[in-house]
Order: structure tokens, then C-alpha cells, then sequence
């Protein structure tokens, strides 16, 4: 039987994660605009803007590939939280009149992978 992660490292594993997405949005022409907004129902990751895009990214991290791929964690409870917390941080910030999406990016933290980053665009919709 495998232990679990520590909450700690968990924890400093995900802002590793999220440092890597963030950069990695920023080099494609991403302005970040909030990390982890947090509200009592739940919390989006990065908030980004491109262009006409509105973007709430849920930054999803493995260290390898025995148990499915980062993406695939995510969960239909998962994506309730982000949804919720997507709307509040539009009710307190607006949208500008954007598109609004959910976007996930996957960080793979294999030996294999050595970071390898993977955009999902519209990964999911919200009907907001």
C-alpha cells in the first residue's frame, strides 16, 4: 500500500504546478489576472485573459502515469467548486465582456514527462 502524500508537500507540489502553468500561459500571451481564488464552495487555480478570453484554469499535477493522466482527476464534484468559485469572482470583478472558459492544464512531473505541459481549452463548460 502506497502512503499518502503529506498535506504540506501536496501542497507545495500544486504552487509548483500552478508557477509552471502560469509561466507557461504568460509565454503564450496570457495575462494573469488572480491565483487561487478562494471562496467557501471552492477555488479557481489561475484566472487568465487573452485577447477576448476570459479563461478560469484548474491546474491539474502527476507524477506519473500509472493511475491515469492529471487531467482525468477531475471530477464532476471538482468541476462544481471551480464553476461556483468562477462565479463568484465574476460577481465581484465582472467579465468585461469576454468569453468566459474553463481551461485545464495538465503538468506531468514523471521522469518521463520533466514537466511536459498540456492546454486543454473549453475543457469543460459551465453554461455561464
Amino acid at each position: 500500500m502506497m502512503a499518502a502524500t503529506p498535506p504540506r508537500r501536496r501542497r507545495a507540489v500544486g504552487f509548483a504546478a500552478e508557477e509552471t502553468a502560469a509561466a507557461w500561459l504568460a509565454e503564450r500571451g496570457y495575462t494573469v489576472l488572480d491565483r487561487n481564488f478562494t471562496v467557501r464552495q471552492g477555488e479557481v487555480d489561475l484566472v487568465v485573459r487573452n485577447e477576448e478570453v476570459l479563461a478560469f484554469v484548474e491546474v491539474r499535477s502527476r507524477k506519473g502515469d500509472d493511475f491515469g493522466t492529471p487531467e482525468a482527476t477531475i471530477g464532476t464534484r471538482k468541476i462544481r467548486r471551480v464553476v461556483t468559485a468562477a462565479r463568484h469572482w465574476l460577481a465581484r470583478y465582472g467579465d468585461a465582456g469576454l468569453d468566459i472558459r474553463f481551461d485545464v492544464i495538465a503538468v506531468d512531473r514523471s521522469p518521463r514527462g520533466s514537466g511536459e505541459v498540456r492546454h486543454l481549452p473549453a475543457a469543460f463548460e459551465a453554461g455561464l
